[in-house]
């Protein structure tokens, strides 16, 4: 519809432009028959041979410098601004003699002396040019020609954003399907471990061996928590922002990180090294459940992206506004391309040990949701040596 819109837009230009040329060469005829006392014995003296290019036919004579001052008037009462260049034809050698060329610009014109052909059977008439009549027509459009372009990039950026759409939508179907095929997959085996355990805790030999009865008792514990933070993460990644009501309590700060502390030692086989730098007396406001997950998660990633003998200090640092409690490493840091992605959701940093450590993306994000829900602040950034530090502050409502 727009490219019929200019198409029309352009043939009534056209058609303006033509009508002012010919009216106003017509009067031309007239004015030179009026000085010559002659009527008008012939009709449509005023022939279009191209769309640039006219010829007039006087059938009377006429001078060289009256026609120019009559082309002149003319055109000016029209209000036509066009450059022409004239011949006339000179019967006596049969030739098309040059005239002049009229110009608004005061730049040396460009002459076409030689693009002026002869017209067979007519005695007494003159050709006129308009080199520009092709561009004046294409400029005259120009809030038309703006108007298509808006239109164009809005289109095309339509067309972009509907391709996206349909690509997201590709990607969400792959998640909800991977998201369905991972809750089975995490449920079958979790079951499994849970009905072994309180099979293993209720043995006679594990009930006479407390050390044996602790570790039973921290397998079934950690593994009900595992079963409740699965159903969590399942939500978080299947986009419900609504699946969270915190449960906040009063938290000793220490005695949580020292759980988490242990637990990280049990679990991994590296040679973990962890120093915690925090006093006795803090205590944090918080959901209890989601809090230790979010220690965790940060504990783990440290340990799990450090190549060897992972050392990790924590800290707190308390203010008139709040505490921020930090987690430094001396794992291998985060590039500065990604190091502002690592909080969204499925984003994983490209690594070359990538196939050894496992990992969905959501770990960080789940941790930056939980944050977020508290209205608490998380960054991060790289160390200066080497690895990376999270810092989390926690303003001085929540601090007991």
């Amino acid at each position: 519809m727009q490219l019929l819109m200019l198409n029309r837009a352009y043939q009534f230009e056209k058609k303006d432009f033509e009508e002012k040329i010919h009216f106003a060469l017509q009067d031309v005829v007239k004015r030179i028959y009026r000085d010559n006392n002659t009527q008008l014995s012939i009709t449509n003296q005023v022939k279009k041979i191209t769309d640039d290019y006219y010829i007039v036919d006087l059938n009377d004579v006429f001078e060289h410098e009256v026609l120019e001052y009559y082309l002149k008037t003319e055109f000016q009462k029209v209000k036509l601004e066009l450059d022409y260049e004239y011949a006339i034809y000179d019967c006596a050698t049969d030739e098309m003699i040059y005239g002049s060329y009229i110009s608004s610009d005061a730049g040396k014109p460009e002459k076409c002396e030689n693009c002026f052909k002869k017209n067979e059977g007519l005695i007494y008439y003159f050709g006129i040019r308009f080199p520009d009549l092709q561009h004046k027509f294409i400029t005259s459009l120009g809030q038309y020609w703006i108007y298509t372009a808006i239109l164009f990039l809005v289109l095309i950026i339509y067309v972009y954003s509907v391709i996206l759409l349909l690509k997201q939508k590709k990607y969400t179907e792959l998640q909800t399907d991977f998201i369905n095929n991972m809750t089975h997959e995490f449920k079958t085996p979790l079951s499994s471990i849970l009905i072994a355990s309180q099979y293993a805790t209720s043995q006679e030999e594990i009930k006479n061996n407390p050390k044996l009865a602790k570790y039973m008792q921290i397998i079934t514990n950690q593994s009900h928590k595992l079963n409740h933070h699965i159903e969590r993460i399942l939500n978080v990644a299947k986009g419900d922002a609504k699946w969270i009501e915190l449960e906040k309590c009063s938290i000793p700060l220490k005695d949580v990180l020292e759980l988490v502390k242990e637990n990280t030692l049990l679990k991994s086989k590296k040679n973990v090294t962890i120093t915690i730098a925090v006093s006795d007396k803090i205590n944090i406001s918080a959901d209890e459940f989601h809090f230790n997950n979010i220690l965790f998660n940060l504990v783990d990633n440290a340990v799990k992206y450090c190549s060897e003998n992972p050392e990790i200090t924590i800290k707190s640092l308390e203010t008139e506004k709040g505490i921020t409690l930090s987690f430094s490493d001396n794992g291998s840091g985060i590039s500065p391309q990604h190091i502002d992605y690592v909080f969204d959701k499925f984003y994983r940093v490209p690594r070359e040990n990538k196939k050894e450590i496992e990992g969905f993306g959501i770990g960080l994000f789940y941790v930056k949701k939980i944050i977020d829900l508290h209205h608490w602040k998380i960054s991060i950034k790289n160390n200066t040596t080497k690895g990376i530090t999270v810092s989390i502050f926690i303003p001085k409502k929540d601090v007991l």
